[in-house]
């Protein structure tokens, strides 16, 4: 039996006045006022058992969490969620697009859920700052766009991350990368290599930049910078996560990522992780980069790596006036390691190309290519394809400065 969405929000309203707010309330307390509001509505319309648990849950989901989202938010197997306004909610499952069978109750509700969102990580959204990027308690990924601007009402955009950080040989089993590849990426990272990652949107950056974080010896220390806290580094005790912070109308400065970057430089940092490269804080990267703090790394939207490299001479423009030369002179000493991540047609995310930045030849930065995804069909829908070696590291000097071989160490022979 379907229950109306306003009898749902009528059996709120009336557990909502029996709540004493003026004390914390538990959520076992909540739940026994649900079941004893339930228990009359049940027996008045003559409920199974089955459809009385989910009106429970309805309204505990309702009360305590975020409403028709937590199911969604509940189930591992969905990846992302999207609500283009309170009636439509559509959701990723392997890949694919579907629309939820349910919407929120009202405008009300929705904007009621958006505020409990915003809240988690202390940010504000309102109709003066009708754009929010923040974070769910789980760390998931939430992008808030309020209406009017949203035309058709206020769209949310979740981005979910898995309850245990995906590792490398998650990701080799997975096919996204090779054994062979991960054993270099490996090393590259232990020596202190900076490694830069590349890719489209959905294409794996911050899930492959968490995985190759954990190649980061753990005695270092690490500063990590975002717009909203995403990284998962295990196993790593001298952590230091710093997260922007935007402006409200109570007048509270906005922190950005390059005053991140700027702080992170005075507290003793082995290791610097940028979440994202979205604007100028791309030259305070480079700088890091350039200025000692080897091991650094960071990602950014690109269709390949030549496109990441016009993209990062675009966004250091964005922070200060230079010569073209003097942008790819500071990329080319930089960042030592491109990896180019993408999305193929069977939906699967793929490293597609890892490449070494070679140095700089009649002003141009020049790319060596060390790994290249070649696809050798399809079947059953599915691409078939293999991450080939195609080149060798022509810059050791950082393996041999840490006793390390990158042609002789790992399991596969390099």
């Amino acid at each position: 039996m379907q229950i109306a969405g306003e009898e749902i929000e009528r059996l709120r309203r009336q557990i909502m006045e029996q709540i004493d707010l003026t004390r914390t309330v538990e959520d076992e307390e909540v739940y026994q006022l649900i079941e004893a509001q339930v228990r009359d509505f049940a027996r008045e319309r003559m409920l199974t058992l089955g459809e009385r648990e989910a009106v429970v849950q309805t309204l505990f989901y309702s009360l305590r969490k975020l409403d028709v989202l937590q199911e969604l938010l509940e189930d591992p197997t969905i990846t992302e969620i999207m609500v283009n306004g309170a009636e439509h909610i559509f959701y990723e499952k392997a890949g694919r697009l579907y629309k939820a069978e349910y919407g929120f109750s009202s405008k009300e509700k929705l904007n009621d859920v958006i505020q409990q969102m915003a809240g988690y990580s202390n940010r504000m959204v309102n109709e003066a700052s009708p754009i929010v990027d923040t974070r769910l308690a789980d760390g998931s990924r939430v992008n808030i766009v309020l209406e009017p601007v949203a035309i058709d009402g206020s769209a949310v955009t979740i981005r979910k991350f898995p309850e245990n950080p995906i590792g490398m040989e998650d990701l080799i089993r997975m096919g996204s990368i090779s054994q062979e590849a991960a054993d270099l990426l490996k090393i590259l990272v232990r020596c202190g290599y900076n490694i830069f990652i590349s890719g489209g949107t959905g294409s794996g950056k911050t899930t492959f930049l968490n995985a190759l974080s954990q190649y980061i010896p753990r005695e270092e220390r690490i500063i990590t910078v975002e717009d909203s806290a995403e990284l998962q580094l295990l196993d790593k005790p001298n952590l230091v996560r710093l997260e922007t912070r935007n402006a409200n109308t109570e007048g509270v400065t906005p922190i950005t990522i390059r005053d991140l970057i700027r702080t992170a430089l005075r507290m003793r940092p082995e290791r610097i992780i940028v979440g994202e490269c979205r604007g100028a804080e791309a030259l305070d990267v480079l700088q890091a980069m350039n200025t000692g703090h080897d091991g650094s790394l960071s990602t950014g939207h690109a269709n390949s790596c030549k496109d990441m490299l016009s993209r990062l001479e675009t966004m250091v423009l964005m922070g200060m006036e230079l010569p073209l030369p003097a942008i790819r002179s500071q990329i080319a000493s930089g960042i030592d390691i491109l990896i180019h991540l993408g999305r193929l047609r069977d939906k699967s995310r793929k490293v597609l190309k890892i490449v070494e930045i070679a140095g700089m030849e009649q002003g141009e930065v020049m790319l060596h290519e060390l790994f290249r995804y070649e696809e050798s069909g399809e079947e059953a829908r599915h691409v078939r394809g293999t991450l080939m070696r195609t080149g060798r590291l022509m810059h050791t000097e950082k393996c041999e400065r840490a006793g390390m071989n990158p042609e002789k160490e790992g399991s596969s022979g390099l």
